[in-house]
């Protein structure tokens, strides 16, 4: 049996904006880049990153016939880290709606508005605008929003593991 072949994309740019499909990290910064490297784009405290545009792709399901069930976290992660910095998301169990894409922003976003989840949630992390969705054959999910905001008394040097999970039937 053949797993799914999936990857992360990321949009960035003034919309409709450029997808880089592949990402080799989700790293956010004080630019809108994908794969950026954060000492050369470091977050100044009291400020935030750039929005981060992500999707989950699935390049070609193989022997799956149905991928479902997406859910974005940062697993063992604590927030807030240091006196007040949280990464905010658009992913969310309920209440979900689907996010556009829109030219990043580095103001407080209007999108990622809910904490991170740190331990697995529910399907938080639509397919075709529904948590409902699935994928059935090769296509993008929905849009999930990323923004770290960090509080000015905060020190530089925190990383996080972001982990995207979905269920695959064979």
């Amino acid at each position: 049996m053949t797993a799914a072949s999936v990857q992360i994309s990321e949009t960035n740019g003034t919309s409709p904006g450029s997808v880089t499909d592949g990402i080799t990290n989700a790293n956010m910064g004080s630019t809108d880049a994908p794969n950026l490297n954060p000492t050369t784009y470091p977050i100044t405290a009291g400020n935030n990153s750039y929005e981060k545009y992500l999707r989950l792709r699935v390049v070609a399901m193989n022997d799956a016939v149905k991928i479902d069930n997406l859910r974005v976290y940062a697993p063992g992660a604590t927030f807030p880290i240091g006196t007040g910095t949280y990464v905010k998301t658009s992913c969310t169990p309920s209440g979900y709606a689907a996010q556009s894409y829109g030219t990043p922003v580095a103001s407080v976003s209007a999108k990622a508005v809910v904490n991170l989840p740190t331990s697995e949630p529910a399907k938080n992390l639509g397919i075709g605008g529904s948590l409902a969705g699935t994928f059935t054959a090769a296509g993008y999910s929905d849009y999930a929003v990323f923004q770290v905001q960090t509080n000015a008394a905060d020190t530089a040097g925190s990383t996080i593991t972001l982990r995207f999970r979905y269920d695959e039937v064979a």
